[in-house]
């Protein structure tokens, strides 16, 4: 009993002895920049869990002992160690730009950003979260320089095409390498949740690419994911977003109302029953009104099939003074086989489109101890599409998690899964298709979309369980529609089916075994399975295929892919002199399988089951294998941190190729300095100066598989076997490689308040990968070889600064903008088959190939303007599209007088009336002269705001719906530019004229070449933080609530034009709206 006495006053003493020797201080933290206090700084006792946390008025109080040392941390500013020496404090921090320390993700490994010698980009969780996007490259959009991304439809679940510093190749794959956790990644980007990604790194040059081998010939994408930051306690984060999807992309100005499209079209027969027939005005006027509906007919041969218009008999629907009969009345009556119908016209485009909603909720958690950390996070998407039958669903989860197992190995494993399930619309895109519903967008304002009875209502189909529509085949009115003739995509749309339904996993094991001497073995491992089902359902009951009784499709496929690293790290510094070295191998190996079949006359359209049909409509399976093999090595040394230098080789080998030519070699060598740190630089407000240069290649092996050897396909001869010539292979086809140099210069000033880069690069891909066709007599339509050279060259600028910088406000800019220039500089003499303007090379469709211009040149005729016979007012030639021509030299025999190269010598143009008459141009190239993005972002007091832009200057696109539009096409619609067409009237339009049967008044030429140039705002933003000392009250960590739309709008050359749904210079309003969405949410975090 004494004896715990005893200990018991001991301790009292002791404790009294050291609360005695406790100093209370008292200090303020206050921002060096501005003076202002530091709301929220963390105080830390060093060596004890004492700490606390300075106040609105940056003040702070603790009890310390005597001596101790107090450690200051805030984000965004340097951290600071200080001294106990009295009772009051003043600290000041320095705002801190860590950029020179940041850790960046580069290939097969991670590097400071001050030691980086190569080109990349990188975009954060940040700007990646206040995005709006099903998939995370999307995010990307004007945020990196060098990188274009184009989207053709905007159906939900639809992927993008993305470029990387320009085009590289004709024929061969144009796409960038994705790799996701050390992993390439074959999987499609919208099984990646972009909550769940912590960054993405876009590489651009061979210093950072060539590690990649025939891969990253076109540019890598690193995408790594989320895992727990070291030191920070668990985290619970909730977030939901509901929002509304609607049309982004503004209809063409066409003549929209039923009379006006009446009134253009009797004007189109009219001119052409006085020119064509020599009419006088009252026998044109009587004719054209005769034939302008042709009611009745199974053949059209001037009207347009349905006369909605209610006209007194004896009168006509169109007056002489070309308007509509003022006694027409809307609506009218057909009666076919004893039925009577009532006609009216119906809006196609409101009955197309419509909003829809948009929600998205998140559910992750995170947490780290000193030997472990984990990620976790649960993800459901559900995107309703802006038309019916369209949509997007998915559900995300992924677990990233590690543990120091001992002080010499860590063990990581990183799993995600995805299931899907998306319903789009067949042919999107097809505008020659009668199934595609964007292309009943623009159907003349004077059809009905459905069967009405004699009383107006709207027939109700018992077997399809919906409203019948009206197909326009004669079979249920007796009138014929002229156009999209049989088809009706409204009413396919609510009844068949384009579903698919798939299941994604993606696992990563890692081990990493720190060795003595500074080696570090990392073992890296990764399995990816997709397997879906597609399924493909046609209605039985009405549109071009219900004589098949309908129809079922059905798709299994399967794709497996495993992806082995191993590789050894050796990291020592002497001193100044700090090196590092990587060696290591990969395997990678994707096997794909592929089963389809299909049956026809169905037993009950509510079973989308093969075994619910009976008659075999074919089937037939495949597999594929792909694999590679990689030796790499990477060698990086920098002295006193101030000279950097890096070196890398890869051996690699592509099934893709002949064995004899399977293997390439890859390499890279590169340097950084970074002036500031020398001792004669004497300039305080430059915070980092540094330059660099890099050059190496790599190569691309984006072709198909087996284009080395010779192959048949076994078909059936009257139930013999049968081999039908398939390719023609060529054992000599190699890589297409990429030379690379990259020359730059990153700053950083004014304590991180201003930064940015500037770099200049040229790429050259030789050995260009092509088809090379050859006669028919040959036996085989043509083979794949490397045929030619082609070269990328531009500057890449970035610029991101904060104007205002304060403890309650912070508004920052930023703007990138990068130059391209894309010219083939040599093809193979077989493909230089046409001379062109002094070009030689060869025509594909509307691109034209050849040495000195761009990859994506065009090909057209030139339009040369309106035909007019000022002298004779009567010809009827008067209002015709004129074409050039060329005029050649020729000898005194008329025979054409050929150059030294053998081309014929043209010695000027004229114009012709006769379309096959005009020669094809060179007129100029799709892609654009300058292209990036800017934007802004404003944070005060827990409010934020930011708004994003993107754009692109010059370059040229074909604007095919307008040169619809501007054409007269039986039942299509018609532009109003139509009416300033040419006339006796109107001789200075440069418009042809209004005519019927002018079947070449808008042939394909330079006319509807339109500037590709866009400004769209991308993003805007805003949201509200509560303040902590609310929402600590009620046990959370933090609240915001936030208001995002993305897509919002698009400014273009012509109303309807959207530029950035293609590279090659192509748009078409045949293809689905790109959609805007406006969504509320909020973030709850415990």
């Amino acid at each position: 009993m004494e004896k715990r006495l005893v200990t018991f006053i001991a301790c009292l003493f002791l404790s009294l002895g050291m609360a005695l020797a406790q100093t209370r201080v008292t200090g303020t933290v206050v921002s060096a920049e501005d003076g202002e206090p530091v709301i929220g700084a963390s105080i830390k006792v060093l060596g004890t869990n004492t700490g606390t946390v300075t106040d609105a008025d940056g003040n702070f109080q603790l009890n310390v002992a005597k001596g101790a040392e107090l450690e200051i941390s805030y984000i965004g500013m340097e951290t600071k160690r200080v001294a106990v020496k009295g009772n009051t404090l003043n600290i000041r921090l320095e705002n801190g730009d860590h950029s020179l320390d940041e850790v960046m993700v580069v290939a097969y490994g991670t590097e400071k950003k001050s030691a980086f010698t190569g080109s990349a980009a990188v975009v954060g969780s940040d700007e990646i979260g206040k995005v709006q996007v099903t998939n995370p490259v999307d995010a990307l959009k004007g945020k990196a320089s060098g990188v274009q991304i184009y989207t053709a439809s905007g159906a939900p679940g639809s992927t993008p095409t993305i470029r990387i510093r320009g085009v590289n190749s004709i024929e061969a794959g144009k796409d960038p390498l994705i790799v996701v956790d050390g992993s390439p990644y074959d999987g499609s980007l919208n099984d990646i949740n972009p909550i769940d990604v912590e960054s993405m790194t876009v590489l651009k040059d061979a210093a950072s690419t060539a590690l990649y081998g025939a891969r990253g010939g076109n540019g890598v994408i690193l995408i790594t994911t989320k895992s727990a930051k070291k030191g920070k306690d668990a985290t619970i984060t909730f977030d939901a977003k509901w929002g509304s999807n609607s049309r982004a992309t503004p209809f063409y100005k066409t003549i929209n109302t039923t009379a006006g499209y009446y009134e253009a079209w009797y004007n189109g027969l009219y001119n052409y029953a006085q020119n064509s027939f020599g009419f006088d005005s009252t026998q044109a006027w009587q004719w054209a009104n005769n034939h302008l509906i042709e009611a009745g007919q199974a053949q059209l041969s001037y009207g347009l099939g349905y006369n909605v218009y209610t006209v007194p008999d004896g009168q006509m629907l169109i007056g002489q003074n070309g308007k509509l009969n003022p006694n027409a009345t809307l609506g009218s009556y057909v009666t076919n086989n004893g039925t009577t119908y009532f006609l009216t016209p119906d809006n196609w485009q409101d009955a197309t489109y419509n909003n829809s909603l948009r929600q998205e909720y998140t559910f992750s958690a995170s947490g780290s101890t000193d030997k472990s950390n984990f990620y976790a996070s649960v993800n459901y998407l559900s995107n309703d599409g802006i038309t019916v039958a369209s949509d997007y669903k998915r559900l995300t989860a992924r677990l990233n998690a590690d543990y120091q197992a001992k002080s010499w190995l860590k063990l990581g494993g990183n799993m995600s899964y995805a299931h899907y399930n998306r319903n789009y619309l067949g042919n999107d895109g097809d505008g020659a298709s009668v199934g595609n519903v964007f292309s009943t967008t623009y159907i003349a304002p004077i059809y009905p979309i459905y069967l009405r009875d004699a009383a107006g209502n709207i027939i109700y189909n018992e077997d399809a369980k919906i409203n019948s529509y009206d197909y326009g085949d004669g079979k249920v009115n007796g009138l014929v529609r002229p156009y999209m003739n049989g088809g009706n995509p409204l009413s396919d749309n609510l009844v068949n089916e384009n579903n698919t339904e798939g299941n994604v996993l993606n696992a990563t094991g890692t081990a990493e075994v720190r060795l003595p001497y500074g080696f570090k073995f990392t073992s890296i491992n990764n399995v990816y399975l997709n397997e879906f089902r597609y399924t493909n359902a046609v209605n039985p009951w009405f549109g071009q295929y219900a004589n098949n009784g309908g129809t079922i499709s059905k798709e299994h496929d399967r794709t497996w892919s495993f992806n082995y690293q191993q590789r050894i790290n050796w990291h020592q510094t002497y001193g100044k002199h700090d090196v590092e070295v990587m060696v290591g191998h990969e395997y990678y190996r994707s096997r794909g399988y592929w089963l389809t079949n299909s049956m026809s006359k169905v037993f009950s359209f509510e079973n989308h089951e093969l075994a619910g049909a009976i008659i075999p409509q074919g089937g037939t399976s495949y597999t594929s294998d792909y694999n590679t093999e990689s030796w790499l090595s990477r060698a990086q040394y920098n002295y006193s941190e101030k000279y950097f230098f890096s070196g890398s080789y890869l051996r690699q080998a592509s099934s893709r190729f002949h064995p004899d030519h399977r293997w390439g070699n890859f390499w890279s060598v590169g340097g950084g300095w970074l002036i500031n740190k020398e001792s004669w630089f004497h300039a305080p407000w430059v915070d980092e100066l540094k330059l660099k240069a890099s050059y190496g290649e790599n190569g691309n092996d984006q072709i198909t598989d087996c284009l080395y050897t010779t192959y048949y396909s076994v078909t059936n001869s009257n139930d013999e076997i049968s081999l039908v010539p398939a390719s023609l292979g060529n054992e000599n086809i190699t890589w297409e490689k990429n030379g690379k140099f990259n020359a730059g210069v990153d700053f950083s000033l004014f304590n991180g308040r201003l930064s940015g880069s500037a770099e200049f690069y040229f790429n050259k891909t030789i050995d260009m990968l092509s088809w090379l066709p050859l006669p028919t007599s040959f036996g085989w339509t043509g083979y794949y070889t490397n045929i030619g050279n082609v070269i990328n060259r531009g500057v890449e600028v970035n610029l991101s600064g904060d104007v205002i910088r304060t403890k309650d406000l912070t508004w920052s800019l930023y703007a990138n903008f990068t130059t391209n220039h894309n010219e083939v500089t040599k093809l193979a003499p077989e493909r230089k088959l046409n001379y062109v303007d002094g070009v030689e090379g060869f025509a594909s469709g509307t691109n034209f190939y050849g040495e000195g211009v761009s990859i994506y040149t065009f090909y057209l005729p030139k339009y040369a303007g309106v035909y007019y016979n000022e002298e004779n007012p009567n010809d009827p030639d008067n209002g015709k599209a004129q074409y050039y021509r060329n005029v050649y030299k020729v000898d005194e025999n008329g025979n054409q007088v050929l150059d030294a190269k053998g081309h014929p010598i043209v010695t000027g143009r004229e114009t012709t009336t006769v379309y096959s008459e005009a020669d094809q141009y060179l007129c100029g190239d799709a892609l654009p002269d300058v292209y990036g993005g800017f934007g802004t972002s404003l944070s005060w007091k827990g409010f934020d705001f930011s708004v994003d832009f993107t754009y692109q200057l010059g370059g040229l696109v074909y604007d095919s719906t307008y040169a619809g539009l501007m054409n007269l096409t039986q039942g299509y619609g018609i532009h109003v530019d139509m009416l300033n067409a040419w006339s006796l009237n109107n001789t200075g339009s440069n418009i042809p004229r209004m005519q019927f049967n002018d079947v070449n008044m808008a042939s394909s030429s330079d006319r509807f070449l339109t500037s590709a140039s866009y400004l769209s705002l991308q993003n805007v933003t805003i949201g509200y933080t509560l303040p902590k000392s609310w929402t600590s009250k009620i046990g959370l960590q933090g609240l915001r609530f936030y208001v995002v739309g993305d897509n919002l709008w698009t400014w273009s050359k012509r109303q309807g034009l959207d530029p950035r749904q293609s590279i090659t210079g192509s748009a078409s309003a045949d293809h689905y709206s790109s959609v805007r969405t406006i969504s509320g949410g909020l973030t709850v975090t415990f």
